[in-house]
């Protein structure tokens, strides 16, 4: 049964299947765990990245380099007071207003930026993160295969289908093939069960309360969500996959109140990330600044006039309105000149007035002190290429491809830079990791197929051709196994 569960999986995505040889992953070590009999930590991180190149190929994702590292700063504080054994997490944030977070088998944390619009504080966003965590810790996913030997569903594979359909719920993003075939498995019978959804609750509260994040905000946030579903005629798709019921809301109140007393901070950065999504979703940029002017006098208190003032520095800038943006992000700045998410800020403000000639050397200078900072050096890379830099922005971009190998926006990026720099050979290179990590395994044989031609007619080194020949072998490798 096991066997069919994972050929299922490999039917399901189609040429999706990310081996760990191929990533130059590490191997996972035994825990040893009561139900790793059943699915294996190594299968089920390898169902999980087959999910995430999926997602990756289904969906609009956020390259925005502050908040993927707010998501990933956060899920690791988390996670490092987690009942997780294994800290191999990845991430994706879902360009979508609808609100959304999920978890797949091994280690997959997704959330639709829908969630910065509906979490008002730091404590609500994690207190979903600490949930979907507990999800992963305590593997929910691989015990629903002991249903699906028992007679049942196919629950993981029909399981990461409904995780597509909930993450990509607008019909112009391509799943309606997907829910058709899924059709009331999807809708009806592989939620999550309650126990296991109690079971996220406890544990997520109590991964809260260990990072010092208040364990109440759960309960704040459901009941938000609860007042959200009453006022709407579609239940959010969170909702749909977390079902919420009076008695969940309560018993997370009730286990706030058995949590010693302690104070907690606010934390500023999650609101300067929350109100970089409000402005990227407004519509109309001049209308969102006339607003943030009316409501400029209102009384607020440190944290709240922080968040006020970045995001109206931020509407500013979307609205062109440069001078006025560096003006009030001054402020910001004369308070805190190191906080990275203002420095990528105003470094974007000064991009877009074509002053990348100061750009590059105030980002040049933070990174001395925060080297190889994915803002900082996303934010760089586009002031290089906005300079026409090109050489400089493709060795930067390569340079990060290093620390971060399995983030598919660099590798696209270093694709096109390589291409504005005449480096063709590289082109198909950047190209070849990228499709590798949307899964297209056809294409990233392509690529690297192309780029050994190249090489060969360009007498490149022996040792050059023989690795990328390896690479694609490795390629057809995984190919091997999917057809198998």
């Amino acid at each position: 049964m096991r066997s069919h569960l994972l050929a299922s999986l490999a039917l399901l995505f189609g040429a999706s299947f990310v081996v760990s040889a191929a990533l130059g992953q590490p191997r996972l070590p035994s825990l040893g765990d009561r139900i790793s009999g059943t699915v294996s930590l190594q299968e089920e991180y390898r169902m999980g990245q087959q999910f995430l190149a999926q997602i990756r190929r289904s969906a609009p994702t956020i390259p925005d380099a502050l908040l993927n590292s707010y998501l990933e700063n956060i899920t690791y504080r988390l996670a490092s007071r987690s009942e997780l054994k294994d800290h191999r997490l990845s991430f994706v944030i879902i360009d979508s207003e609808e609100l959304n977070a999920f978890a797949a088998p091994g280690g997959i944390i997704g959330v639709n930026t829908g969630l910065f619009l509906n979490a008002e504080t730091e404590a609500e966003f994690s207190s979903v993160m600490a949930h979907e965590i507990a999800h992963v810790s305590q593997r929910h996913f691989a015990r629903g295969v002991d249903e699906a030997q028992a007679g049942r569903i196919p629950y993981l594979a029909t399981l990461l289908a409904s995780v597509i359909v909930m993450a990509t719920s607008d019909a112009q993003h391509g799943t309606a093939a997907i829910t058709a075939a899924q059709g009331m498995a999807v809708s009806n019978q592989l939620r999550h069960s309650r126990s296991n959804e109690a079971e996220a609750d406890r544990i997520g509260q109590n991964t809260m309360f260990n990072a010092g994040l208040d364990p109440a905000a759960m309960g704040t946030l459901f009941e938000r969500l609860v007042a959200l579903n009453r006022l709407g005629s579609r239940p959010p798709e969170f909702l749909l996959s977390h079902p919420l019921t009076e008695s969940r809301v309560a018993d997370a109140r009730s286990r706030a109140m058995r949590y010693p007393s302690r104070a907690y901070s606010d934390g500023l950065e999650y609101r300067l990330m929350r109100a970089r999504v409000v402005n990227h979703y407004a519509q109309d940029k001049r209308l969102l600044v006339a607003d943030y002017e009316r409501r400029a006098d209102e009384p607020r208190n440190g944290i709240e006039e922080d968040e006020f003032t970045y995001a109206l520095a931020v509407a500013y800038w979307e609205n062109e309105q440069y001078a006025l943006a560096q003006q009030t992000l001054a402020r910001l700045l004369a308070k805190e000149p190191n906080r990275i998410s203002y420095v990528a800020t105003q470094a974007e403000i000064l991009i877009s007035q074509n002053e990348e000639g100061q750009a590059i050397p105030y980002l040049q200078r933070h990174l001395e002190i925060n080297p190889d900072n994915h803002a900082l050096t996303m934010t760089l890379a586009d002031a290089l290429i906005e300079a026409r830099a090109y050489e400089a922005a493709a060795r930067l971009l390569d340079a990060h491809t290093q620390d971060r190998p399995d983030d598919h926006h660099i590798w696209y990026q270093l694709a096109e830079v390589q291409g504005q720099a005449g480096n063709i050979s590289q082109v198909h290179q950047a190209r070849a990791e990228y499709f590798t990590l949307v899964g297209d395994f056809p294409a990233a044989r392509s690529q690297l197929e192309y780029a050994l031609r190249l090489e060969q007619n360009a007498n490149a080194s022996p040792t050059e051709q023989a690795r990328l020949q390896q690479k694609i072998r490795e390629i057809e490798q995984i190919m091997s196994e999917l057809s198998g």
